[in-house]
């Protein structure tokens, strides 16, 4: 599903909310979710996943075009886990 997809979806969903509100619905519910993620803190939302960072530590690499060894840095990288209600309904929904 794309963004555009899903703010359609909340436009027919609430007919009394303009297109413009729905837009800016699904951008403050991401904004807020980056946000609180950028300082470190855990999301989540009970039924469907909790996204979190996890941190990778500094470790040598290679270039795999020229074989080179290169130092890649430590960063901290979005970890999304799946809630049970979520995993339970995708499960269902493939049968």
């Amino acid at each position: 599903m794309l963004r555009s997809e899903l703010v359609d979806n909340i436009h027919k969903d609430n007919p009394y909310l303009t297109r413009e509100e729905s837009e800016r619905v699904v951008a403050v519910i991401l904004e807020s979710v980056i946000q609180t993620m950028e300082k470190g803190a855990r999301v989540e939302l009970r039924g469907f996943g909790a996204f979190s960072t996890r941190h990778r530590a500094a470790r040598k690499g290679r270039n795999p075009r020229t074989g080179d060894t290169v130092m890649v840095p430590e960063k901290h990288v979005p970890f999304f886990r799946a809630g049970k209600e979520l995993k339970a309904r995708v499960d269902n929904s493939s049968k």
